[in-house]
């Protein structure tokens, strides 16, 4: 069966095309093809979103098949774009395939529907079209007519072919030029009259073009075939902004948001002898986000909150009228805390902040992105967005590059089609001065988390590095060796003037003694966003006002003064809310007038910034999209015209203490028994061994208590364990090499405890271990005073499902001194055997104390504080083949003097027996022979 059908395309515009002219743009049309048949639209000159407005269409196709099948799967129309040359050949831009709709009888009135299509080139998507195709399937006397209606192209949508045909004959759309005829009424959107306003707030960041810079630009903003442009910026490099920044048109849009056209922005540089070369061009796809309402009285602060503070005269009326609370309870000298304590406070390690939440202190929002990528502050883009400006293809395979940066916005919003109705109030109002603000910027560098080895250990040595325009802060000196986690505690002031030196590039590096230093990574914060944002991005508000203590309060205005320019865009009455929940709290002495507070605390419910960190995610140039880490970190900008801004935090990283923990072994008792003697007693050479965790190279042992026979040792002997300390994490700090070969030390933290272990001397073999006991020094088990007292029960075993009591415990920091009896044991076949109890002393003193009662070690001088004596051991305790004779006498003849003493009388008699012997024969011969 062969129908001889019509087919329509209807090709409205396109969006975002490549750029693959010099001059960045394209001389784009369109190649439509259909089966055997193809046509071309007209060509579009110097443009990235062309608009055609065009209908094709093919008469007398030939298809073979069931009509039915046919409608089911129709063949595919195909649209080319190609981007025109003069010379040369015309450069492939991409292409778009969709199904026409196919209309079974042409008496069907259903009208086909635009719809966008994605533009594919080289399998990336470089634009989008929006156009329609109808296939009408007609019998072998019909004659048949093919239309495709083709309107426009953008980025970022669905490109639609939309079908159109008549019944008999299809009307013929109107016409524009001879054979050219336009997207018929039924097809093309239905427009409104709209007003764009513009705030072109200014240009940033524009690279050369052609070799010399960019010195006098203006802008040029197009949408739905208007055109409107700016003032020239005489000199760009001293005045970066418009003079006049606001600007207006009319424009009719389509009232459906998907068939809206883009929005064309070109810089344009003013150059000698009358030429206007495009610099620089970016197209804005989605409108929707920049429609309002020009009616609506928004509630929320007004946007130009931050601009009032540098435009407006402060008012001289009182906002709040009250009088000052006195403080319900006076607060007392408090201990000293510092900004580590709130930081770690904030993050819920309050291990490490002391009584810093107990003592009513303030704690801060710890954000774990980019303040810009918090929703509820709208990527500090409130005033003004930040659109990247393109220029054309570098070399053949690479993307358009970013040639610089264009500062505005834009309000999208109906104009009544009555011309007797006023005109909508304009939405870009008291604009702050475009001129330049001298600004004091801080910027607080917490800590780093997670960063990528750099050196051969899976380590690296970090260190920062700030660049803002041509300052450059290169903190190479205080680099921290051996981490993926450094703690920098380093904060860096410098000036700079906004909008000129406005991208402030945050590095961080790993240092390298003998190579060059690697990149770890970096991350760019635009100032003037924060400088201008209506949420007080510039300096985070904190929780209450104080000022004195480590909080002291370090913007340049005052509570009252940022309440009152706030004030000035809403009724006085609106901040008339509850005082009794801020006027109920207990004072503390640092806090500052009532009134202050009180405005404070009004602030704090407006939404603004609060007192922060943000995390920042750390990229490399060589993997853009991979993270090399994160830095924890804020930064302070404050305009000069303002004044001198408070002090800045210390948030330098704690640094340890020296402490000295002093050990007194006094005595052992009911130690095993581990040897034997020579003569078959069970005895120990005891001797005690103690150190502290992280310290194992200052291990220490008492003198050897020889032949303890019942267990029992006496020693009189001092350990002396110097440790830094920090007293507000608690924590030991440890700082030694990892391998002989390392060039600097690593930082551990540990807890800070003791390990007193007992051991039986061996002069021919390895000595035996008997037991040991550990202890915290924060949670030390009170001891027994007495050894009869004291058990293993003392120490629980720390099981899962044990469910014995907690021992008793103290903190030998605060106690500053324990003495009594500890129980050791030793673990055998799975269960705890007592293997001794030792007396002690345990005494922590910090360098202060140390110097001032000084103790030497073992019984070394200076021996004070207390004075040891030699400990009163029995005779029988000595080294038994150093001394032969105690040998014989405390050994020998105490254990066997009986038998040695009758071995003397069995000795005596068997020499009287000998001797008896020997002269008996002779005395008997004498008598018998009886000589005269």
């Amino acid at each position: 069966h062969c129908n001889r059908p019509s087919l329509g395309l209807n090709m409205l515009l396109e969006e975002n095309l490549m750029a693959l002219d010099k001059d960045s743009f394209s001389d784009p049309y369109a190649h439509v093809s259909f089966l055997h048949q193809s046509k071309t639209t007209e060509i579009i000159h110097s443009t990235l979103n062309p608009t055609w407005d065009q209908t094709l269409i093919f008469n007398e196709i030939e298809i073979y098949g069931d009509p039915q099948s046919i409608a089911q799967n129709p063949p595919n129309v195909v649209i080319e774009l190609f981007d025109s040359d003069q010379v040369g050949k015309d450069e492939f831009l991409g292409r778009s395939v969709c199904s026409p709709m196919v209309k079974l009888i042409p008496e069907d009135d259903i009208t086909p529907k635009l719809l966008w299509y994605p533009v594919i080139n080289n399998g990336k998507a470089s634009g989008d079209i929006l156009f329609a195709a109808e296939l009408i399937l007609r019998d072998k006397v019909c004659i048949s007519r093919h239309s495709i209606y083709s309107f426009m192209v953008r980025h970022g949508k669905n490109c639609l072919s939309l079908c159109k045909g008549g019944t008999n004959l299809p009307i013929l759309p109107s016409q524009r030029a001879p054979k050219l005829y336009m997207v018929p009424q039924g097809i093309r959107p239905v427009v409104q009259l709209t007003a764009v306003e513009i705030l072109a707030w200014g240009l940033r960041n524009m690279k050369n073009y052609q070799l010399a810079p960019v010195m006098s630009p203006s802008l040029i903003v197009e949408c739905g075939g208007e055109m409107v442009e700016s003032v020239v910026i005489r000199n760009l490099k001293k005045t970066p902004n418009f003079s006049s920044s606001v600007l207006f048109m009319k424009v009719l849009l389509p009232k459906e948001e998907l068939y809206s056209p883009s929005l064309v922005i070109k810089v344009i540089d003013h150059r000698p002898f009358g030429r206007k070369p495009i610099v620089g061009q970016c197209t804005i796809d989605l409108l929707e986000s920049f429609r309002c309402d020009p009616y609506t009285t928004k509630q929320d602060i007004a946007p130009q909150l931050k601009v009032s503070l540098l435009s407006a005269a402060l008012r001289q009326d009182t906002v709040i009228d009250m009088e000052d609370t006195q403080p319900l309870l006076t607060a007392q000298e408090e201990e000293i805390v510092d900004w580590w304590s709130k930081f770690y406070a904030s993050i819920g390690e309050h291990e490490k902040c002391g009584q810093y939440i107990k003592k009513g202190y303030d704690t801060l929002k710890v954000y774990d992105c980019e303040l810009e990528k918090v929703p509820e502050f709208n990527n500090l883009t409130d005033f003004c967005d930040t659109f990247k400006l393109y220029r054309g293809k570098s070399e053949e395979s690479d993307d358009p590059s970013v040639v610089g940066e264009f500062k505005g916005s834009f309000k999208i919003y109906a104009l009544p089609e009555d011309p007797a109705i006023p005109a909508p109030p304009r939405q870009f109002r008291e604009l702050p001065d475009s001129g330049p603000q001298e600004c004091i910027v801080r910027i607080y560098i917490v800590r780093a988390l997670q960063l990528q080895p750099q050196d051969n250990n899976g380590l690296c040595d970090p260190y920062i590095k700030i660049s803002l325009s041509k300052k450059v802060i290169e903190d190479r000196d205080h680099y921290v060796p051996n981490t993926l986690n450094p703690i920098f505690g380093r904060m860096y002031e410098l000036s700079c003037f906004l909008p000129q030196e406005k991208d402030l590039k945050i590095s961080v590096y790993d240092y390298d003694a003998l190579t060059r230093d690697e990149k770890v990574g970096e991350t760019i914060i635009d100032l003037e966003n924060r400088f201008l944002s209506r949420y007080g991005a510039h300096c985070g508000i904190p929780q209450q006002y104080w000022i004195s203590g480590v909080n002291t309060w370090r913007d340049q205005l005052k509570p009252t003064q940022l309440l009152q320019n706030v004030a000035r865009f809403k009724a006085p009455t609106f901040f008339l809310i509850s005082f009794v929940s801020e006027a109920n709290k207990i004072l503390h002495q640092h806090l500052g007038p009532g009134e202050e507070r009180l405005a404070l605390h009004i602030l704090r419910t407006q939404g603004l910034v609060p007192e922060h960190v943000e995390t920042r995610t750390l990229y490399s140039t060589f993997q853009p999209n991979i993270s090399q880490g994160k830095l924890q970190m804020w930064v302070d900008v404050f305009p000069k015209s303002l004044g001198p801004p408070g002090p800045p935090f210390n948030i330098t990283p704690r640094k340890a203490k020296k402490y000295v923990l002093r050990v007194i072994i006094w005595n052992t008792k009911d130690v095993l028994l581990d040897e034997k003697s020579i003569t078959g007693e069970e005895m120990s050479d005891i001797y005690v061994k103690g150190w502290m965790p992280g310290n194992e190279e200052n291990k220490q042992k008492t003198d050897v208590h020889y032949r303890s026979l019942d267990g029992e040792g006496n020693f009189n002997w001092r350990f002396v364990f110097p440790f830094d300390y920090l007293p507000a994490e608690q924590l030991c700090l440890v700082s030694k090499k990892e391998h002989f070969w390392s060039l600097d030390k690593t930082e551990f933290r540990i807890p800070p405890k003791l390990i007193i272990q007992i051991w039986d001397n061996d002069k021919f073999s390895l000595d035996d271990y008997l037991g040991f006991v550990e202890l915290d020094l924060h949670k030390t088990i009170i001891p027994a005073k007495v050894p009869e007292k004291c058990n293993i029960d003392m120490i629980p075993e720390y099981k899962a499902d044990s469910s014995q009591k907690a021992p008793r415990t103290a903190s030998l920091f605060e106690q500053k001194s324990m003495k009594g009896w500890w129980p050791c044991y030793v673990e055998k076949d799975g269960s705890r055997i007592l293997a001794g109890k030792v007396e002690m002393t345990l005494e922590v003193v910090n360098e202060k104390e140390a110097e001032e009662r000084p103790a030497g070690k073992g019984r070394d001088e200076p021996n004070m504080n207390p004075k040891l004596d030699l400990p009163n051991r029995p005779d029988t305790s000595f080294l038994w083949f150093t001394n032969p004779c105690k040998t014989m006498k405390f050994i020998v003849w105490r254990r066997y003097k009986w038998l040695f003493i009758g071995l003397i009388v069995l000795l005596i008699l068997l020499l009287f027996a000998a001797v008896l012997l020997y002269s008996l024969p002779n005395y008997l011969s004498m008598k018998i022979v009886k000589p005269v």
